[in-house]
């Protein structure tokens, strides 16, 4: 019988979840296991050190799983800990990969725009890392780029005060600061994977000569494609268009959440790390 080998996710909330549903819809014949680590959610305010550490306790517990592959749906985690842990961690596990999502955004969003100048917008920990800056210098020179963190959204989103007038204003502030302070961009990045959720009340904010892009399409293309050119890989995951969720947290706050976000009913387990 052939082992159950899931395609990894993780994130430190629901926001990698946003990945996840664009991938399910382009490559449905695969496993998927995802992990939230919502206990300690969230990641953008923490130190380096303490974000790669809980990084890799969580890589670990999906390895322990059975995941040969595991992507961090985190832009947080991707920024801080993804390169150590591909370089000194990974040595260990042979036959193992992770990856991230802030190469495969720099890859691509460049091309989105016609002047060249586009924003970034992330947590503290994302846009101090200088992760962005670094991977556009090298994949999409033309392109400048600004950042601007935002450090109240992921917290607005895991308590769902969102969805409320006073989360709405915060929300809006943040906008009206960043258009005033960019005011010639054509591009706005969402470089957190929560931000797709206030992806529609961004948009009624902004003017439609922006494009407000989210990361989880071009996430998904980037690992088909990854999975083409890695055969290797490919034939080691298990193909039996299953969904299993894990939470360090409240798993009905997280039910509640992931069937809004993923439009199906899902059950979810608490697991502890």
């Amino acid at each position: 019988m052939h082992k159950l080998s899931p395609i990894g996710f993780f994130d430190s909330g629901y926001g990698g979840l946003t990945v996840l549903k664009e991938v399910q819809q382009l490559m449905p014949q695969y496993d998927y296991l995802y992990l939230g680590d919502n206990a300690r959610a969230p990641y953008g305010t923490k130190s380096v050190e303490t974000v790669y550490e809980y990084t890799w306790e969580c890589v670990k517990t999906l390895f322990d799983k059975g995941c040969d592959l595991v992507v961090l749906a985190c832009n947080t985690a991707s920024a801080k800990a993804l390169r150590k842990i591909q370089q000194f961690n990974l040595v260990n596990y042979p036959g193992k990969r992770v990856l991230g999502v802030i190469r495969p955004s720099a890859e691509i969003v460049g091309d989105f725009s016609q002047s060249n100048k586009i924003v970034v917008l992330g947590t503290e920990g994302t846009i101090s890392s200088n992760t962005y800056i670094e991977e556009f210098s090298f994949l999409s020179p033309q392109t400048q780029v600004f950042q601007y963190a935002c450090p109240q959204w992921v917290p607005l989103i895991e308590s769902r005060d969102y969805e409320n007038e006073k989360g709405k204003a915060l929300i809006r502030k943040d906008i009206d600061n960043i258009l005033s302070l960019y005011d010639d961009i054509d591009v706005m990045l969402l470089g957190c994977t929560h931000y797709p959720i206030l992806q529609r009340l961004i948009e009624e904010y902004v003017p439609s000569t922006i494009q407000v892009i989210s990361q989880g399409e071009i996430v998904a293309g980037s690992l088909a494609s990854y999975l083409n050119r890695h055969t290797w890989m490919r034939d080691k995951l298990s193909e039996g268009k299953t969904s299993l969720y894990l939470t360090t947290g409240d798993p009905k706050e997280f039910e509640d959440m992931a069937s809004k976000l993923l439009e199906i009913e899902v059950n979810v387990e608490s697991i502890k790390i």
